[in-house]
């Protein structure tokens, strides 16, 4: 049985929340899943006054011809959403020049995306068809074409299956492993020049999420561009001069430089982004234009992006607060952080802008990571010992570095779901939280770590002093106070803390090859996760996971690198993950999230700290359609991807300001 469901208030008021909608397609039957075009082809599609001159000499054509026939009407009917108008640029800072890949994130024009609710919605695709989970049918918006004006088709995806993935000198360990299911391929199947089948045997669950991600799988290219670079298209001569020319090794390394799509630096590039840069490398400005061929409009029939410029500035990130301050940008996330919130609050009036605070959505703004895979026996067997995670959890203070450090306004606990996640339960995030230095003495005692008698403090069992070297990777004192906040608390129970502040390059170095002891980041990426969104985070499987990052190179590399799992209750996540991709149904996959999320919150082998700290996003006055209220979060969320910043716009008075 096939369900067609058209996104409309109608439809979208009987949803599951977060991803359970996509979720109940994925697994119960097939699903139809698509965006209805609403009034587009009555409306008169409206260009930007940034093209009138282009359309008056021939370089473009009228709008109406460069919009697909079916383009995505955005209803802007969400509170504080209104409708805008063309026009005016907006000034925002990074810090170096692949930064330019933020304008990807935020962007963040996908096959499929996540809506303000967190659910999987068509967004280039016009629609998805899903049976059994494990067979996706692409169908892309007719007339949709390239920022170069070239069709967007089916080729573009054959040819990065086909000429790309499956080539070994592009990739020499064979196509992503993102489009692997238990070691399987899909089949694919292009239907026509708007419709294309992925078929697996298995379910693929992660098949969608990754196409929405920040920083999202690519399954396309723009075959038209690309194939001048290929060797099995371009003429030998011409190629080898290109590859001469820029100074590559080959052909392939040529190729892969000028494809970049997530990094947005190649000004020749065509894409489908709302803006495309057209600023070569080197710079410390870069200028992103309006897409001309972009495939979404608004109510009224304008084109989007409303905004005809996006200018990216580039200075150090140590005075990007400042400059926020002084009124030198228009809309402000990235760099700032909640220390800095006191300036730009004081100088909003001055400077004509205003100062949001966004919630940040991840597990754990800060958690202290046990290094569990430390190459020596000593510390390696403590930090293993979970009685010596609790103690050293219940020795922190999490109120006071609450009240210190983030004026009371975080969330104290565990590195674990947020109260707006469906999974979410207070037990995940109080265990083993709760400041009781009485009780962590106690386990400390049971552990025979002996205290020294000249100054209280405790002995590893080989006789060393118990000293905690944590290290830490940030730019700014932020995690050096807590952590100094922390120190006198353990000294308390007889631990003393060393605080080692280095580059986060050399941290994470250091972490991957055991040398470290304990470090200091932030913790689960998503906060909000639903039983449809996968559970990789909770299980060893990625190197960068700081509490066990050998074993998460053994599970990415295929036990060419790393070290297996040989502890317990990390198998058993592993074990739970592999059941998780092999559910049937939501409740099967809901179980396995409650099994997985009891066992982090017993073991503790992350210490959460403080959650839900603010983010400060600066907003000039006079810019619209940026939520009061919103969350800052990578992925989902993509920043200010997930709000559309291709909708964000300029009122009458604020655009002269911006066109002086």
């Amino acid at each position: 049985m096939r369900k067609n469901l058209a996104h409309s208030r109608n439809a979208a008021a009987h949803r599951p929340s977060g991803l359970a909608f996509a979720a109940a397609g994925l697994l119960a039957g097939a699903l139809i899943w698509g965006i209805t075009a609403g009034k587009a082809k009555a409306l008169d599609v409206v260009d930007s006054p940034f093209f009138g001159h282009f359309v008056v000499d021939g370089t473009l054509p009228p709008v109406a011809q460069r919009v697909p026939a079916d383009p995505l009407v955005v209803p802007l009917d969400k509170p504080g959403q209104s409708i805008g108008q063309h026009g005016g640029d907006i000034r925002t800072l990074m810090t170096s020049a692949k930064d330019t890949r933020q304008m990807t994130v935020y962007g963040y024009a996908r096959l499929v995306k996540y809506d303000r609710d967190f659910e999987l919605v068509p967004d280039i695709l016009k629609s998805v068809e899903v049976e059994e989970g494990r067979s996706f049918t692409f169908t892309l918006r007719r007339g949709h074409r390239w920022s170069d004006g070239s069709p967007f088709t089916t080729e573009d995806f054959r040819y990065w299956w086909e000429d790309m993935a499956h080539n070994e000198e592009l990739y020499p360990v064979g196509a992503p492993a993102f489009m692997k299911v238990r070691d399987a391929y899909p089949d694919v199947e292009i239907l026509d020049e708007v419709t294309i089948r992925y078929t697996w045997s298995h379910p693929n669950p992660d098949f969608l999420p990754g196409l929405a991600g920040a920083s999202p799988n690519y399954i396309y290219a723009p075959a038209h561009y690309m194939k001048q670079f290929h060797v099995k298209y371009a003429d030998p001569e011409k190629l080898q001069a290109m590859v001469e020319e820029e100074g590559q090794r080959n052909w392939s390394a040529l190729h892969t430089r000028r494809g970049r799509l997530y990094r947005n630096d190649n000004p020749d590039l065509p894409v489908l982004q709302p803006w495309h840069v057209e600023t070569p490398s080197p710079s410390d400005r870069y200028v992103f234009v309006r897409n001309p061929y972009y495939h979404k409009i608004d109510a009224n029939g304008l084109q989007l992006p409303y905004v005809d410029r996006i200018i990216v500035n580039l200075t150090e990130k140590k005075l990007v607060a400042g400059k926020a301050a002084t009124g030198d940008l228009d809309l402000q996330g990235r760099y700032l952080r909640f220390d800095d919130f006191t300036l730009l609050k004081q100088n909003e009036k001055s400077h004509g802008y205003k100062t949001l605070l966004w919630r940040i959505a991840k597990g754990a703004h800060l958690a202290l990571f046990p290094n569990l895979n430390n190459k020596e026996p000593v510390w390696r067997d403590l930090f293993r010992n979970a009685d010596f995670r609790r103690a050293l959890s219940l020795a922190v203070n999490r109120y006071e570095i609450n009240r210190v450090v983030y004026f009371g306004l975080a969330l104290e606990g565990q590195n674990t779901l947020l109260p707006g996640s469906p999974l979410y339960k207070p037990e995940y995030r109080e265990a083993w939280s709760e400041f009781n230095v009485k009780k962590a003495n106690a386990i400390l005692d049971r552990l025979g770590l002996r205290r020294r008698r000249m100054d209280g403090m405790r002995v590893l069992p080989n006789g060393e002093p118990l000293e905690i070297i944590v290290e830490t990777g940030g730019t700014s004192t932020e995690e050096t106070d807590v952590l100094q906040l922390i120190t006198d608390s353990w000294r308390d129970i007889g631990v003393k803390m060393f605080i080692k502040p280095l580059s986060l390059d050399n941290m994470r170095r250091r972490v991957f090859a055991g040398e470290t002891q304990m470090s200091i980041s932030s913790g689960w990426e998503n906060g909000l996760a639903t039983a449809a969104m996968s559970p990789t985070e909770l299980a060893p499987i990625s190197q960068v996971q700081l509490q066990w990052p050998m074993w998460g190179q053994y599970h990415e590399t295929n036990g060419n690198a790393g070290e297996p799992v040989d502890m317990p209750e990390a198998q058993q996540l592993l074990d739970l993950l592999d059941l998780w991709y092999r559910a049937k149904t939501v409740a099967e996959q809901r179980e396995i999230w409650s099994r997985m999320l009891k066992i982090q919150s017993d073991n503790v082998f992350s210490i959460g700290l403080v959650a839900g700290v603010l983010q400060p996003i600066v907003v000039r006055d006079g810019l619209n359609n940026v939520p009061e209220e919103g969350l800052w979060n990578w992925d989902p969320g993509a920043h200010f991807g997930i709000y559309g910043m291709d909708t964000f716009w300029w009122d009458r008075n604020a655009l002269k300001l911006t066109q002086q």
